[in-house]
């Protein structure tokens, strides 16, 4: 290869390299901090788009755009009504001015352990100055609890363990919505000197301290017993009545089903008595002999003796066998029921 063509090459390779090195692309998601032997120059680079810097003095510092998050450890904290509770809390913060960022914290991870004392101290002291009640309750919840005992819901507790406390039952001063506003205005007055803004804290959840768990569970199986058997209390007593009207009813029924059947039964013994006195005025002889034929068919009493002697009454049609020596109308009855 002629000299001057490897000579050419070797520029043009260096400089590609240069052009390479002294351009750099920044993202929608990103801004960068131009620094020239580690000290910042120009301002920060927020525009997305193709950049250029110059190569080898000068360095292109990559900061996030979006919103980060931070997790903070769960904390045993004491409440000013001296309850011991876990603690655990979420915020969000962004990289608001990446020059100071740089200068003062210099990297994410540096930032995240400067967030957990500032945070953890915040929401240290709020929960040590407010009650556990305050914590737990947003403001509404007086509104809420209202439509629940209007809708026949009961009174039911949203954080186990304060019954029969009366700041529980008390109306909310601040509420947690209001706590949390607090936190971060707190922390927000110390977090500008490192170019972050911090955009809200969140506690993600409370709970008792072990120590206390089992006299809570116990006071919240307690007031479940007492719900429990106050419903079933008033279920006792709505079934009395029920019952009560039920048998009401009942005899009334009754009542008035033995009257109507007393008043069929006397007007149809009435006529009974009426077609008897009927037949009987046709022809009494007659009448007497079919009601004694009559008696002696239906007659059966297991459980009884009688002595009659064979001159008795009510042998009178069974002494003479022989029909055709009788006369009258009975013996025309007899011949009849014969055939």
């Amino acid at each position: 290869m002629p000299h001057n063509l490897r000579t050419a090459l070797i520029a043009v390779i260096v400089v590609g390299v240069l052009a390479a090195s002294s351009l750099f692309v920044v993202s929608e998601t990103e801004q960068v901090v131009i620094t020239q032997l580690g000290r910042p120059v120009g301002k920060p680079i927020t525009e997305a788009g193709l950049h250029f810097k110059i190569p080898v003095i000068q360095k292109a510092n990559f900061f996030e755009k979006r919103v980060l998050k931070w997790d903070g450890s769960p904390n045993q904290i004491p409440t000013r009504d001296k309850k011991y509770i876990w603690v655990d809390t979420t915020a969000r913060w962004r990289i608001k001015d990446p020059l100071l960022f740089l200068q003062r914290v210099g990297s994410v991870s540096t930032a995240m352990s400067r967030l957990d004392g500032i945070i953890d101290s915040v929401v240290r002291d709020h929960v040590s100055n407010n009650n556990l009640v305050e914590l737990v309750r947003s403001e509404g919840w007086e509104h809420a609890r209202q439509i629940l005992m209007e809708a026949g819901l009961g009174d039911y507790q949203l954080m186990a363990g304060d019954e029969g406390d009366p700041e529980a039952s008390a109306a909310l001063t601040k509420g947690r919505e209001k706590i949390t506003r607090d936190m971060v205005a707190d922390a927000s007055r110390l977090l500008p000197e490192f170019g972050i803004e911090l955009l809200d804290i969140r506690i993600k959840r409370i709970n008792y301290v072990q120590t206390v768990q089992q006299r809570v569970f116990e006071r919240m199986i307690s007031e479940r017993k007492r719900i429990a058997a106050q419903y079933r209390s008033e279920g006792e007593g709505e079934r009395a009545a029920i019952l009560g009207q039920m048998e009401r009813d009942l005899a009334k029924i009754q009542s008035e089903a033995y009257r109507a059947s007393e008043e069929i039964r006397g007007k149809a013994d009435a006529q009974a008595t009426r077609i008897y006195a009927e037949a009987f005025g046709r022809d009494p002889e007659f009448y007497q002999f079919y009601q004694t034929l009559d008696f002696y068919k239906r007659f059966d009493n297991p459980r009884g003796l009688f002595v009659l002697g064979t001159d008795a009454e009510l042998f009178r049609y069974l002494k003479d066998r022989d029909p055709e020596s009788v006369e009258g109308p009975c013996a025309r009855g007899w011949k009849a029921e014969r055939r």
